[in-house]
């Protein structure tokens, strides 16, 4: 049995040596985990197989999804006594279309979206449920919640097929947690191609060099020298999109928003959402009290800070290219002014999508941000974290 499992784990390209399987073997014959230990079940396997075969924890996401395919079905872990959620059923009651019956449904332009919906709030006397004209729920109109429509405006609710070209509810997002444990040390490790030391502040550091030399050169009489310590003097402007779409990456975001916080003594932070417009925020509780006008903060800080955005630049292209285009308000300028601003003011800039980069292709949204940034957007990845901070230290 264990022999396919070594198996399986050279299949999915782990290092994993015939010692360390013949190591693994002999724990389990020592009852490490088994019959004649406290507790015997598949997670122990787990932990004690990984602990042994897996000597780098890069290789632990490799490792997870070679031990989920190989020992699937093994335990059951569902529980058929407890009661399905009643949002779960209620799903059923959403209209279901089919692929052609979605290819069917004509997009509207951005004026005459505005235009129509502005004709139906003066006309809409009820509440209306699975249509294709009215403010409503469940159907195929450009407008309400619930239902479908290639490009339309949200009215309340939740977002399910990230189409929207514009939201009718005010939102409050949760900020990123800058306490958030890391579950990989790999992106603090990735964060440190971009440090740069410099030796600042007062003498509290022995020169041994200079100490030799300058003793060398009184003939042989000891004098010490001291020097300030070394001290990375990188600063970083980290503007993070929240909120919608990016609610899927909040863990992942939060780790790489605490790894930079350690990493990077001069972190500067503010959050958008979807797209940078003529103002941005440093805290959700008072988000719509206390804004940073954009222009502001160009002017405070110099350009020699690095920027970095991190967003999954998913939005409708009206959001960038268009004045007014904005999900929440009137902006009176097009989003891709701004972040032309931005990267003329900080030639150091990059962007980073937590999206697999697989999906870019297929989203218009990416393709523009992608030609504003000049093409330097890169995935949160490992090696996309590193190629993103070596091009920011060139």
């Amino acid at each position: 049995m264990l022999t396919d499992f070594f198996y399986t784990l050279r299949a999915a390209k782990l290092p994993v040596s015939v010692k360390e399987y013949l190591t693994l073997l002999e724990a389990l014959k020592a009852q490490v985990v088994g019959p004649g230990s406290d507790a015997c079940s598949l997670d122990d396997f787990y932990f004690l197989s990984r602990l042994i075969l897996v000597k780098d924890e890069k290789h632990y996401d490799k490792f997870d999804r070679a031990f989920g395919a190989y020992f699937k079905g093994v335990e059951r872990l569902t529980d058929f006594t407890k009661d399905v959620p009643l949002d779960w059923l209620e799903k059923i009651l959403q209209k279901e279309l089919t692929p052609e019956q979605k290819a069917a449904i004509e997009k509207m332009g951005w004026d005459e979206l505005m235009e129509t919906l502005k004709k139906r709030l003066e006309e809409q006397k009820e509440r209306h449920e699975g249509g294709n004209k009215w403010i409503g729920t469940g159907g195929t109109s450009p407008f309400g919640n619930g239902g479908y429509n290639p490009q339309g405006v949200r009215i309340g609710g939740k977002g399910g097929n990230k189409s929207a070209v514009k939201v009718w509810d005010q939102r409050s997002y949760q900020d990123y947690d800058d306490t958030q444990e890391l579950g990989t040390r790999n992106i603090k490790v990735a964060l440190r191609r971009l440090r740069r030391f410099a030796r600042e502040g007062s003498v509290e550091e022995l020169d041994l060099e200079g100490t030799i030399h300058k003793t060398a050169a009184n003939a042989g009489y000891l004098d010490i020298l001291m020097r300030p310590e070394r001290h990375n003097n990188v600063k970083v402007l980290l503007l993070m999109d929240v909120g919608g779409t990016m609610d899927d990456h909040i863990a992942r975001v939060e780790e790489m928003f605490s790894a930079a916080k350690a990493e990077f003594k001069h972190l500067e932070f503010y959050y958008f959402h979807n797209c940078v417009y003529d103002f941005m925020w440093r805290n959700n509780k008072r988000r719509f009290a206390e804004k940073f006008a954009t222009v502001d903060i160009l002017r405070k800080y110099n350009k020699d800070y690095k920027l970095i955005f991190i967003g999954d630049a998913t939005m409708s292209p009206y959001e960038i290219v268009q004045p007014g285009g904005s999900v929440e308000y009137n902006n009176e300028e097009a989003g891709a002014e701004w972040l032309q601003r931005l990267t003329h003011a900080f030639p150091k800039y990059a962007w980073i999508n937590p999206e697999p980069q697989g999906v870019w292709q297929y989203r218009q949204s990416v393709s523009i941000i992608q030609q504003l940034m000049s093409n330097r957007m890169y995935p949160m990845t490992l090696k996309g974290l590193e190629e993103a901070m070596r091009m920011l230290s060139k």
